[in-house]
Formats: structure tokens, sequence, C-alpha cells
């Protein structure tokens, strides 16, 4: 549903662009290589930093992340 395009380190901020919607409440996983790096859920997305409750295809979004991630980790959605 997207890929990591940049992470903020001081701030635990990754910047995502996105293939699919997202939603505040979805529940992702994080994926580099053929390694799993980690689950969470989305608590919160920016949009060009202003909070939003949902982004859309093809934006590039702001999400605070519970652990470091590395750019080119893909996103993908849960359930």
């Amino acid at each position: 549903m997207g890929q990591v395009t940049h992470y903020y380190d001081k701030i635990g901020v990754a910047v995502v662009d996105l293939t699919a919607p997202l939603s505040v409440g979805d529940k992702l996983k994080f994926v580099r290589g053929d390694e799993e790096e980690f689950n969470q859920e989305v608590d919160s997305i920016q949009v060009e930093h202003q909070p939003v409750e949902q982004a859309k295809k093809g934006d590039s979004i702001g999400l605070k992340v519970d652990q470091k991630v590395k750019p080119g980790a893909k996103v993908f959605l849960t359930t």
C-alpha cells in the first residue's frame, strides 16, 4: 500500500508514498527485503504538516512510527 521514502529519527516519523488509501486505525506491516520489521496501528496521519483522518492514493504522508524504519521499506495493510 506504500513505500517509506524517508525517516526522521529525532521525531520518529516516516514519510510514506501511498499506492492505496489509508485511514487512522488501519493496521500496517513494515517489510524491508525478506525481513519483517514490525507491525503497528495508525495513530495519526499528516499531509503537508496538517493532521488528517484519511489519506488517498498518491499522497505523500507523515506517519508516526513505533520503531525505526529504513527508506525502501514496503508498507502493507494487515487485518
